[in-house]
Formats: structure tokens, sequence, C-alpha cells
């Protein structure tokens, strides 16, 4: 998952994230080939510290306490692993703040999230080996229902694995809190099947819903369940007999459970209980996560165990699509980039309340593993663990500055060009939930000095060094522009799981802000404003008053208006969980309210129909200008609320989101 904050970055962190510092995305469609910058060499710094326990855990003590307190985050685990052993593993503040529980890196369990998507990668990776799945063969020859594919190309295990199988996003039973209410991995996949956005193999596009399909193919090919698999080939080989795909968990491990907080003096949420769980229901301690760094460092081998061929780990280092120098790709699963030089893998997870990045540094024999209990105050756990991976390499493995090349000669005009509104390719376009994806979008500013700014990466202005290529100045990110589907597309180097593509003016975000919130102004002084009307009626009787069609007409309007705010009001009741993290609520329970609310549709269509037929009858009557004018505002501002509920997917009855 991206760092970005807010609700569009609530929908797009739960269970997913790209690995600490983020990560790039490869170029899709028919780009142009610029010339661009290789990446900073590795060059060592004198004086660089040596990566040794002692410093590492005097390091670690002096940043992350500090981290915890300022972040109102109750508690977190760091394991760092060199040469296939532990090197430090340290607990920080506290598993349980009201019982003083603190926290053991060995004994205490933390969600990781999509982090667990590493253990159904490698499971995949473990059937290639044994002849059960082939990577490149359409998805359905494993299925036991179907999924039709866009544009006839079919889905591969490959697709899956890169996040380029086209689905678009979905909310509906991702998160329960409700044991009662979990559903099996098949029922979850049969029963919520994802659209698909995107041709299979096109475009990046992160989906929890392609993990869990890889994890249940998983599951169909082996003959086990797939928490059962991966506790037999993975976990026992592995000795990590504290990690558990089981949910709700196992008596013997539920009593170690960390408790999952928003912030530290919050009261504790319920156990997490993920509906895509190959996707991110794992639970594990940082002593075993040792464990399974070690052995995909030490090329699936960990101590008299192996769990993959030396050749078929080396796939988790090696990029499905080779991606442009500088970007980073996906590795059969593998977040796979550079960082400071070096070659760095890994994935990180959230859930709402878990935090986690595991990092690997092949190259150098280290592993990086760190995992918070709290999203912390404005979401902190995400610049947390970030600034932690980020400080640890720069201290540890620095690179030089970064020197920016000179900006092309018409870079300026190039700027001016590419800056608007942009949607993310992963997100959701069918359901109510797409309104938030519809107000909530990536702006990129044309700067005076020629440089690019995009509002999702904050404080970093990007110059033009190569015809469609941007790098951040005195940075080493980078922004290729090219195209896809005949819609300007925005890669980042930062972001393999997901590229910016320039809206229609229809769906641009300030557009539709500016409709509705305008609607919702009018409206509310409509309705504010009929009461005191008929008071003044009554207070001056000798007052002009609108009679016969006209005015059963302008009742019908005011009406309308108020109808229209009760139907909005009804939607925000609906979308307000979201606003508060609560993404349990979204299953089939609310399905009998969401129906309501489509059927309620109504409502708006017959109101915009009404003000405009009073609109004109006010011109026809020959009233007054003023009269004119303010029909005329209601009028459009009834349309208004109907614009945006069409473009938000407010009206319709798909119960799919």
């Amino acid at each position: 998952m991206t760092r970005k904050t807010g609700l569009i970055a609530l929908l797009a962190c739960m269970l997913a994230v790209a690995p600490a510092g983020s990560q790039p995305q490869q170029p899709v469609g028919p780009a142009p080939a610029p010339a661009v910058v290789p990446p900073v060499a590795a060059v060592p710094t004198p004086g660089t510290p040596a990566l040794t326990a002692a410093d590492l855990g005097a390091w670690l003590d002096g940043n992350l306490p500090a981290a915890l307190l300022q972040g109102k985050i109750a508690g977190a685990q760091v394991v760092v692993v060199k040469d296939g052993q532990v090197l430090v593993k340290k607990g920080y503040g506290y598993a349980d703040v009201a019982a003083k529980k603190t926290m053991d890196v060995d004994r205490t369990l933390m969600r990781i999230g999509s982090t667990s998507k590493l253990f159904t990668w490698t499971a995949v990776l473990q059937l290639v080996e044994a002849g059960k799945i082939d990577l490149n063969a359409d998805i359905n020859r494993y299925l036991d229902f179907r999924i039709t594919p866009k544009s006839g190309r079919p889905i591969t295990m490959n697709d899956l694995m890169t996040h380029r199988a086209g689905f678009e996003e979905g909310l509906k039973d991702l998160l329960a809190t409700d044991p009662a209410r979990l559903k099996t991995t098949e029922a979850y996949l049969k029963e919520n099947q994802r659209p698909q956005l995107f041709p299979a193999g096109a475009v990046p596009a992160y989906s929890n819903y392609g993990a869990a399909l890889a994890g249940y193919i998983v599951e169909r090919v082996s003959g086990e369940p797939f928490a059962a698999y991966v506790e037999h080939h993975i976990l026992t080989p592995l000795q990590m007999p504290r990690t558990t795909f089981v949910q709700p968990l196992p008596r013997a491990l539920a009593a170690s459970m960390s408790k999952g907080y928003h912030q530290s003096n919050m009261a504790p949420g319920p156990f997490e209980l993920v509906e895509t769980a190959p996707a991110g229901s794992a639970s594990t301690t940082g002593g075993d996560m040792a464990n399974f760094m070690i052995a995909l460092l030490q090329d699936g081998r960990f101590g008299n165990g192996q769990i993959l061929r030396p050749e078929t780990a080396g796939l988790t280092r090696r990029p499905v699509i080779q991606p442009q120098p500088g970007f980073a790709a996906m590795a059969h699963g593998f977040f796979n980039e550079r960082r400071n030089g070096r070659l760095v893998v890994g994935h990180g997870g959230d859930t709402i309340v878990f935090h986690t990045d595991m990092n690997l540094l092949p190259e150098q024999g280290v592993g990086f593993f760190v995992s918070f209990n709290s999203r912390g105050e404005n979401d902190a756990a995400y610049g947390a663990r970030q600034r932690l991976f980020d400080l640890f390499m720069d201290r540890y493995f620095p690179a030089p500055p970064a020197v920016t090349p000179a900006a092309i000669a018409n870079a300026a005009d190039h700027a001016e060009a590419i800056a608007g509104h942009y949607e993310g390719s992963r997100r959701v376009e069918t359901g109510f939930i797409s309104l938030f994806y519809l107000i909530q979008q990536d702006a990129i500013t044309a700067n005076e000095d020629g440089t690019i700014s995009v509002s999702s990466i904050e404080d970093k202005k990007f110059r033009e060094i190569a015809p469609n290529l941007w790098r951040e100045v005195d940075g080493p990110r980078q922004l290729l522009v090219t195209e896809t589907g005949g819609r300007r597309t925005i890669v980042d180097s930062a972001n393999p799981i997901s590229v910016m593509q320039a809206v229609p003016a229809v769906r641009n975000s300030t557009l539709n802000m500016l409709v509705g919130g305008l609607s919702v102004l009018v409206l509310l002084a409509t309705a504010l404003l009929w009461p005191v009307a008929a008071g003044l009626r009554r207070t001056y009787p000798g007052r002009a008053v609108v009679t016969g069609r006209a005015a059963r007409l302008q009742f019908l309007t005011r009406l309308s208006a108020v109808g229209d705010l009760a139907y909005l009001g009804g939607w925000y009741m609906i979308l307000a969980p979201i606003l508060q993290s609560r993404v349990e609520v979204y299953n089939a329970g609310l399905d009998g309210w969401i129906r309501a609310l489509q059927i309620a549709a109504i409502i708006p269509l017959a109101g915009a129909v009404i003000g405009v037929w009073n609109a004109g009858t006010t011109f026809a009557t020959g009233r007054g200008w003023t009269a004119r004018v303010r029909s005329v505002i209601v009028a459009a501002a009834l349309i208004g609320i109907v614009w945006v509920a069409w473009m938000g997917n407010l009206i319709g009855f798909n119960l799919n989101y």
C-alpha cells in the first residue's frame, strides 16, 4: 500500500501495502523510451557504522520509544537478521495497555496484513515446483467457478502475482469482527466476484481478491485447506509454531494476541477477521518472522528444512516484467526495488489497526521486520515504519546524495500539458464506494520553475530530465508519462501496484465537489427559507401570493429539496462508517438499507424534473427576475444532486461494492 492518508488511503491500505519507502511501478502500454538515469551506485561511505547487535540495539532504543510516544502507538516489534542469524529482536511498548502487558517478540502475536501474501506466493511457488501450477496457464483451469476475462485474454497466476489481473477493488466482506459472519475463502470469492477494469496483464492494480484467488488455487490443487497447507509445508519446516492463518485464533495462541488500537490512549478494537484470508489473515510473532526471513535470504533453506529450491527462491528477486531502470517491480508477489543502490525485496501489510513491513537485502544477507499494534494519531504508524527503515538504510547502507540532471529545454511546456487530475488504477468504479474515488483524486500541478508537484507526494518536486521522464529534485524517485487505453498515465517509480490515470472532465473531482457542494447549499437554503417565507406571508398578508399550478409546483420544488437532503442523509449514514474506519459493517447485513436507498433514487430524479418544470412555469407566468433566477438556481441544484449521485454510482442496483 501507499502511504496516503484520508478516505482513499483507508480503502487503499486495507490489507495491502508496498514495502517501506514505497515502490516503483512498471511502465504500461506503448511508452516512449526515454534516456533513463540509472540508480545511484552503492558506494561505501567513510564512517558508516557497522551493522552490529550493539550498535543497532542502541540505535533502535534511541528511535522507537520516542516514535511510539509521539504517535500514540501502543507497541511495536522489531527483528533484524543477518547472515542466517538473528541480530536483534526487540519489543517496545505494550501489547495490552490497560494490563501493562509488555511486548514480547517471541510470544506476542501481531496481525501482519498483506505481509501474509508472501506465504501465499511461497505456497504457489512450491506447487509450481511440484508441477501442479503453471504460472502462465489460465487460472480457470484450477477453479471450480469461472472468471470471464475482459477482452478475451485469460488471467494467469503470473497476473495475480504481479497484480495485473485487472480487478477493481472492493470493500464488501473485506473485514469482520463477528465470527458468525466470517465467510470461507471459497464463499467470499464466489459471492463477491470483482469486475475487471483492465484486460489481464495490461495495468497494475493491487488486488486482495486476486491474492485470495491464488490462495484458493493452492487449496484446490494441493487438496488441503489453505491454512493447513501453509502450516504443513512452510511453518513447520521453518519452526514457526506461533504463526497461523486460522481465524479466530486457536485457543493455544489466543491469549498471546496483542490488542489492536486506533491510538494508545483509546480502548482496543476487536480481533479483525480477514475475509480474503490468503491475502492478509496471518498472525505471527517477530521471532517466527525471523525464521521466515532467514529462509528467504538463504534460497529457501532454514536449518535442515528447505521450503523452496534455490532456483525457485530466486524468482522472488526476479521481476516478472522487467521495469525501467530506477523503477521497482513485482517479483512473483514480492516487491522488488533498489534503495541506496541495494536490492530490497519484501512486502508491507495493514489491517485497520496493525501495520507491518518486512524488507530483505539479499545481497547483504539482511532482513528487517517491524510491526505496530496501533494506527496512531493522524495515522502515525505509516510514517513511523517508513521513517524507521529509511533511517536504517541511511545509517547502515548509505548512498551518496542524489544529483538531479538538468531539465530539458521544453520541460515547462510539458509540465503544463500533464497538469490536471488523476485517479489510481487501484480503485472502485462499480457500487457506491466509487463516490470516494470521484471526489478524492491526485492533482499534478505545474510550478513556475518548470517542475511539477503531485498532491499525494508531499514536499517533493519533479524535473523533466528526458522526454516523458520526471525525476525528484535532489532525490531518486521518478515519474514516467505514458498512455494506457487512450488515457494519459503516470507511472510512479515508488509504486508498482497502481498507476495514475488522467480523469475525463466529467470525473474531475474539483468539478464534482463544486457541483455537489453548491447543490447542497442551495437545497439547504431552500429548505430553511421555506418556513421563513410562510411566516412572512402571515405577517404581511398583502404580499403577492403565487396561486394555482405555479403554487403547487413551488410547493413540490421545496418538498423535493427536503427530499433530496433526506436522501443524501441516508447515504451519509451508509458511508459514515468508512470515516470511522468501521469497515466490518459492510456485509450482506447492510444490503437491505442499500437497496432501499437505491430505490429511493426516484426522489432526486423526480425532484430534478419538478425543478425544471417549476423554472419553466416561473418564466411562462411572467414572474419577476428574482423569482426566475431563484427557480433556475434551485432547478440546477436538484439536477446537480442527480449528477453527483449518478457519477458516484449511488443510482443503480449493484450490491457488489
